[in-house]
């Protein structure tokens, strides 16, 4: 794939004018008030038939999954299934880019909602569990989050983590524990729950990693506030504190301990991070147009400051850094429609070009605005501010480092 088609700019076009018109115009109330931002997507998805086009393809699905023999589980993941068909990828792509041109904190609270708590159900749960759980969360009838970091683990997920379940009995379980910066966490009617197996006696490094569904209100289970935040405001934020929830062995997901947990996270983890790229591209092309147009109406020194050399390159390293993005973009798009996906490998280093330039290009745009930039009042420090959680959430830089460095080590592509 070399460019959009006419039919993707006729969709782009429209969700542009929608998000101009329901999203640009209530900016300040999603940034700087306490106003959740999901009556908006839902009226976003409900405008434009997404919500729909879930359930035929939940339908699909599960009829797929009610045909399979007894015992054969499902490796597909909800990422995959988001991009069946010759024009998925890109259907679902564009939404996303279009919505960061003004509300990246949406596409957050949307993407852990309708992609990771409902991938989570969906590529591991069973048929009885996706029916009960997963369906409202693709419709975004229901909130979903998904909660794997504490507050001693940060990148260390798994090897820090505290959270335990213990075994209660009559197949039930007793879950404990604490889980911090959590997407919609202080709204979220259904929680991915992740933490480890405390049997009494296997080292607690190597137990085993398990998932349970949550629902708000459970007795013992505490959702704060949300959390104040540097950027990415209109995505709730919050902690989650768990004593002695009891469940039963319905919401531990596969209704087995055998479900490779860990193996689940990383595919995820995988999901979150070349997702991370439609999210870039949002933002870096409203840069670069708020940056162009600042340049031809801004005069400094007699003319437009748009004719001096030092303003031009950075314009020009904006429109490099839009076009590398906008490439990784179609390249995603086009193995999509081969039935392909990118490597974890691949999907760290995806995140981790993509977030390093759009927080070059923003920090850029503030510099071309000059103390223009710095205030509130104009669009770029915003994105400034939106854009710094790139290079942390889903992995730090570092962390994506790690993982293409060892790929490569151990002999990868």
């Amino acid at each position: 794939m070399i460019e959009w088609s006419e039919q993707h700019l006729m969709i782009r076009d429209a969700i542009r004018k929608f998000v101009e018109a329901e999203i640009k115009p209530r900016l300040q109330e999603f940034e700087h008030g306490d106003t959740p931002p999901y009556d908006v997507l839902r009226n976003m998805m409900r405008t434009f038939g997404i919500d729909e086009v879930a359930r035929q393809r939940f339908a699909h699905q599960i009829a797929k999954d009610k045909a399979r023999p007894a015992g054969a589980r499902r490796a597909l993941t909800d990422a995959h299934e988001r991009r069946e068909g010759n024009d998925g990828a890109a259907m679902a792509l564009i939404p996303i880019i279009e919505l960061c041109r003004y509300c990246p904190g949406m596409v957050t609270a949307m993407g852990v909602s309708v992609g990771l708590t409902a991938a989570a159900i969906m590529s591991k749960g069973t048929v009885a569990q996706k029916e009960r759980w997963a369906l409202p969360l693709l419709t975004m009838e229901t909130i979903g989050a998904w909660a794997i970091t504490e507050p001693g683990s940060g990148s260390d997920a798994f090897g820090g983590m505290k959270a335990t379940a213990r075994r209660d009995g009559n197949g039930s379980y007793l879950l404990n524990g604490n889980k911090t910066f959590i997407t919609n966490g202080p709204y979220a009617d259904t929680i991915v729950f992740i933490c480890k197996l405390d049997d009494g006696a296997s080292d607690a490094k190597h137990r085993k990693i398990l998932s349970f569904i949550l629902d708000r209100g459970m007795p013992g289970l505490v959702q704060s506030k949300p959390l104040r935040k540097m950027g990415m405001h209109s995505s709730p934020t919050g902690e989650l504190f768990l004593e002695d929830v009891r469940v039963g062995l319905d919401r531990l997901i596969g209704e087995t301990e055998d479900i490779p947990a860990r193996s689940g996270a990383k595919d995820t983890f995988s999901i979150e991070r070349s997702g991370v790229a439609a999210m870039a591209l949002g933002m870096v092309e409203q840069c670069l147009a708020l940056c162009v147009d600042y340049a031809r109406t801004r005069v400094a020194f007699g003319r437009p400051i748009g004719e001096f050399q030092l303003i031009q390159l950075k314009l020009a390293k904006m429109e490099v850094a839009r076009m590398n993005i906008q490439n990784i973009i179609f390249r995603q798009i086009e193995l999509a429609q081969l039935g392909k996906s990118i490597s974890f490998a691949e999907a760290s280093a995806v995140k981790l070009y993509t977030a390093q330039a759009t927080m070059e290009v923003c920090l850029e745009a503030v510099q071309l605005f000059g103390g223009n930039g710095y205030m509130a009042e104009y669009q770029v420090e915003q994105l400034c501010r939106d854009a710094k959680v790139l290079q942390i959430y889903a992995g730090t830089d570092e962390i994506q480092v790690s993982q293409i460095a060892r790929n490569l080590l151990a002999g990868g592509a």
